[in-house]
């Protein structure tokens, strides 16, 4: 049975992308995305612009995958266009290279370690931590890990923490992309609504772009805050443990798994970040000691489940919800 770095080297082989693979699934999100967004911008009506909206939405979800993707250096590096392509598509979606890749590299290096979980994750303490915090320490906490502001992850999670919260702290120098960020999704969203009018806006820019931030905050909480996640110690940590007991595989239907880019098998991504998206199923089905992972699913009590969780209970190991932190105090 495979374990630990054996387990990682039978991953290797996998961690070398088909280039034309890459661009023939680029083309064509590429493509759906366009439609999609042009769809939901020209004045049609509500019962044509609606539904071109929620696919323009899961489209920015599945295009975001890809861009990930490149951005752990898996697909299509040393590419001009792919460069300019992916950038572009970083300031549209207010999560530009600079802030995306430093606070998405340092999560999977330091992921389900306690005391690092807050940069680039959402930030999880021990229930003895949250219950000698003060009120307005509580209240944050509860604040950024609440239902209402993964939903609105679009204000909260890309226009807040990646821009305006970048900025902020670290200033124009390090992070000057933010502030282009900003300028071109809000121009742009501007420019839709000068051309066609406000319901093209709602329906050709916000909304969509509230759909796939929503779902991709979701995914991102649901991926590390599951119900018998683990959570350990610095000196207690691993890399292979760190992926595979804390990192779930989410069940959806085949729709919904080409939509999200395959990033339901979070597991395997974990493992190997340098895997393409589009060979993660292949690994699962490949490698018998990843096929029965710790898993979630989109179905509303499985969302309900872990979006009931708040903090990690080191007497019990494992994530708890409010009535369990306060009871016997």
């Amino acid at each position: 049975m495979l374990r630990g770095k054996d387990l990682i080297l039978a991953t290797k082989k996998y961690a070398v992308e088909i280039r034309r693979e890459s661009w023939f699934h680029l083309g064509i999100t590429l493509l759906l995305f366009v439609v999609t967004y042009t769809g939901a911008i020209l004045p049609s009506g509500p019962l044509v612009q609606l539904p071109f909206s929620i696919l323009a939405g899961l489209m920015s979800v599945r295009f975001f995958i890809i861009y990930h993707d490149y951005l752990h250096k898996s697909i299509l590096q040393d590419s001009l266009l792919a460069r300019i392509i992916f950038t572009g598509f970083g300031l549209f979606i207010l999560a530009p290279v600079s802030i995306w890749k430093r606070s998405h590299d340092y999560h999977h290096a330091h992921n389900s370690k306690l005391y690092t979980t807050s940069i680039g994750s959402y930030p999880v303490v021990t229930k003895k931590e949250f219950l000698a915090a003060n009120r307005t320490e509580r209240n944050i906490y509860l604040f950024i890990r609440h239902p209402l502001t993964i939903t609105f992850g679009y204000v909260f999670v890309f226009l807040w923490g990646m821009c305006l919260r970048t900025l902020i702290r670290s200033g124009l120098k390090k992070h000057v992309d933010c502030l282009f960020a900003l300028i071109f999704h809000f121009g742009l969203g501007f420019l839709i609504w000068y051309l066609f009018g406000f319901f093209s806006f709602i329906l050709g820019f916000l909304l969509p772009a509230m759909i796939s931030n929503a779902l991709g905050a979701y995914l991102f909480y649901a991926q590390h805050n599951f119900p018998g996640v683990i959570f350990r110690k610095k000196d207690e940590w691993s890399y292979t443990d760190a992926a595979l007991l804390s990192s779930s595989f989410m069940h959806m239907n085949q729709f919904m798994h080409w939509c999200t880019g395959n990033i339901g098998y979070h597991h395997i991504h974990h493992l190997n970040a340098r895997i393409p998206f589009y060979k993660l199923p292949q690994v699962y089905h490949d490698i018998p000691e990843l096929q029965k992972p710790r898993s979630t699913s989109l179905a509303p009590k499985d969302i309900l489940a872990c979006l009931r969780l708040k903090v990690w209970d080191p007497d019990t190991q494992k994530m708890v919800g409010m009535k369990e932190i306060m009871q016997k105090q």
